[in-house]
């Protein structure tokens, strides 16, 4: 089992068709193999052994998909850091994972040549895209290297990945995703949520050492091409659609608000598009909706994690079609039905099955949940248990099966003895035409134990007071989900992922406490 024998056969099939575009410069299959196998090679003879680690720290470019192949031809372990991440993030990462081998791009070579000395298990630095004291050279490493694959055959319990989670808790993690995790990944991401012809691209403007990263392997299986963006800058990427045509892409909801908010959006050719789909973050139904009229009938969506190596319940373009063309907008809040070869579940706190349209926690069983978190047991323990992974997140389901998604566990809000969930409440914000992003949180009060608050963002040219929204949520709310306070901010923050930071937001208002609400 190896999925670098794929990109070997795509050579074969496909071998002057674009594997890989950037900045104009086209890799093709038969580069792609080539150039993948010479890595492989390279890393191997620098003694990289199997199951060794192999970290990378880069904005978007071409050798990190040439380095993911690599790594599963030779049978060697990504570790893949966030390009955002800051120094002393580098240190901890590197120091959990202990890479054998580093690799850097041009934005981050000088800051990692001065943690060397902090980087006890790195034995060698290479950097790619400029030079570097200290650094071997990529290029010059491949072209010292063999074009044969070494094409190591691997188990499917074998580790392939340390994918490290943004989280919430503040703790670092990674998930260990092996290579028949990664087999599972590609086989439901090709039956289902992202189909392609040879020719067809896929733009990626999102960190692909994430959740972009994703989709990679199952589009080159199919003979696609990656149109690979350093980074996400709206314009460029409505006249990279334009201009290459492409089939297919996946953005964030925060990347589509930035596109559909676009004051040239209509001025691009946008009708190439064949599928938009969008993850990682829970998205408005307005948005939903403002996206389909700029877009066209091509949305999808889905939930999955580190864990779950990717997306297994998707919200497919025909869901959208029923939702927004035939009446049934409140289907826009699930994020679908599971598709992949795994189980899902919801259950209560002791583990049984709650009854349908009753919330409970998402549990998974199947070939695509990982296999552990990395060295740490107790983590791993509490997470994976009887063979089933306890997502912590707490849902609906319908009827049809259709997943409805309430909250995270541990950021639902308890006020008064009631259960409040700030996705809920968000939701109902987000139908006020004012509110373009918004984020509840609990804040400290003496009487509740906890407040419900909102903190928003308006539209640019509207406006909005806060006894305006509050009577907008009084139409839509219970009394006791309400927001009991709104605040007014120019932008929420992010995590590295482009995610929004809840915590950061909740940690404003408990800073100070001397008791906190877990």
């Amino acid at each position: 089992m190896n999925q670098g024998r794929f990109i070997t056969r795509c050579a074969q099939y496909w071998p002057d068709r674009p594997a890989i575009i950037f900045n104009d410069a086209v890799t093709t299959f038969r580069q792609l193999d080539e150039r993948s196998s010479r890595l492989a090679n390279a890393l191997l003879a620098l003694g990289a052994s199997r199951g060794d680690r192999i970290a990378v720290q880069s904005w978007n470019r071409p050798e990190l998909i040439e380095l993911e192949c690599a790594l599963y031809k030779a049978g060697l372990v990504k570790v893949a850091l966030n390009a955002r991440l800051s120094r002393p993030e580098v240190v901890d990462t590197a120091g959990n994972a202990e890479p054998v081998l580093m690799l850097a791009g041009p934005a981050h070579a000088a800051a990692i040549a001065e943690l060397a000395p902090s980087l006890p298990s790195v034995r060698s630095f290479i950097v790619f895209g400029a030079a570097c004291d200290g650094f071997l050279d990529y290029e010059a490493l491949l072209a010292q290297s063999g074009t044969t694959s070494p094409d190591a055959d691997m188990s499917p319990d074998e580790l392939a990945v340390l994918h490290y989670t943004s989280g919430s808790t503040g703790k670092l993690k990674a998930a260990m995703q092996t290579v028949g995790n990664r087999m599972a990944s590609l086989r439901k991401v090709v039956m289902n949520r992202l189909r392609a012809e040879p020719g067809d691209v896929l733009a990626l403007a999102g960190p692909i050492t994430h959740a972009s990263g994703m989709f990679i392997q199952p589009y080159l299986f199919q003979g696609g091409a990656i149109l690979l963006h350093e980074r996400f800058e709206p314009e460029a990427f409505l006249a990279s659609i334009q201009r290459y045509r492409v089939s297919a892409c996946f953005l964030v909801p925060t990347m589509i608000n930035m596109l559909v908010a676009h004051p040239r959006v209509k001025d691009y050719d946008l009708g190439s598009l064949k599928q938009v789909t969008y993850g990682s973050a829970p998205m408005a139904p307005s948005r939903i909706r403002e996206a389909w009229q700029v877009f066209g009938p091509v949305l999808s969506q889905g939930y999955g994690a580190g864990e779950t190596t990717g997306g297994l319940v998707a919200l497919s373009t025909q869901d959208h079609r029923i939702a927004l063309e035939q009446g049934r907008e409140a289907l826009l809040s699930s994020c679908g039905r599971i598709f992949s070869e795994s189980e899902l579940r919801l259950v209560d706190d002791d583990g049984k099955p709650v009854a349908q349209g009753e919330v409970g926690e998402i549990v998974i069983r199947g070939p695509d949940v990982f296999a552990g978190y990395w060295r740490e047991p107790e983590l791993s323990a509490a997470a994976l248990k009887d063979g089933w992974l306890h997502t912590g997140d707490l849902a609906r389901m319908d009827a049809q099966g259709y997943l409805y998604i309430v909250d995270r566990k541990k950021e639902m809000i308890i006020s008064g003895g009631f259960n409040v969930y700030p996705s809920e409440i968000e939701q109902a914000l987000y139908r006020h035409a004012a509110v373009y992003e918004t984020c509840v949180v609990g804040v400290p009060d003496p009487v509740w134990g906890e407040a419900v608050k909102a903190v928003v963002v308006l539209r640019p040219g509207h406006a909005a007071s806060q006894a305006d929204l509050m009577a907008h949520c009084r139409d839509l709310l219970a009394d006791f989900k309400k927001p009991r306070s709104i605040d007014f901010v120019s932008e929420l923050p992010k995590n590295a992922n482009g995610k929004l930071s809840r915590k950061e937001v909740r940690e404003r208002y408990w800073a100070g406490q001397e008791r906190r609400v877990a």
